[in-house]
């Protein structure tokens, strides 16, 4: 709060706050649907994933690896430049389609977009897992909107082979063996 003299200096009809402001912080998660929420045409897809929040950063984090598993549209992502939480890459889609992204990665945020490209992944850890959610789209430069096509789909796509490389399915064989073993454990029925 500034002192008497200081509020002396104010102009005119402007007064001293004599209440603070109430700040909050927003988990990655929410901070994503906060930021997508001001562009138009943006989608958030989220998810809860049963895997820690270590283990599927790992993937998400790694841009030039695992992400490329994750986000269906990218076949390559290759950090140029990274400058603290600042990155700068270029990224090539499966359409053929390139872009040099410029943005922010840290532990369960990355934001990065260039003229025609938005990428936005956040991850946050609840309980013993972990919600994730994923953003993006293809822009004209001359519009702050994104182009809706495919958002939706390529979300869900996301999350699901995000799951499956977390959390692969138990083949029939394995699910037999661990019966078996089940139930040899617990000896013959009595």
């Amino acid at each position: 709060m500034p002192s008497r003299a200081a509020a002396e200096h104010l102009p005119e009809g402007v007064d001293v706050m004599n209440e603070p402001w109430l700040i909050t912080d927003l988990d990655p998660v929410r901070r994503l649907h906060a930021l997508a929420g001001g562009i138009r045409g943006a989608y958030v897809t989220e998810a809860y994933i049963e895997a820690p929040f270590e283990r599927v950063w790992s993937l998400l984090g790694d841009l030039e690896g695992a992400f490329g598993q994750v986000v269906p549209d990218m076949e390559r992502l290759r950090v140029v430049r990274r400058q603290g939480k600042h990155v700068e890459a270029l990224a090539r889609s499966r359409y053929g389609m390139r872009a040099r992204l410029r943005g922010v990665q840290q532990p369960g945020w990355c934001w990065l977009q260039s003229r025609f490209l938005l990428l936005g992944v956040a991850a946050a850890p609840e309980g013993p897992g972990t919600r994730v959610a994923f953003t993006g789209g293809v822009r004209l430069p001359t519009h702050a909107a994104l182009i809706p096509l495919g958002v939706r789909r390529e979300g869900s796509r996301s999350v699901q082979r995000l799951t499956a490389l977390l959390c692969p399915p138990v083949s029939r064989s394995r699910r037999r063996t661990a019966r078996k073993t089940a139930t040899e454990q617990m000896g013959p029925p009595t």
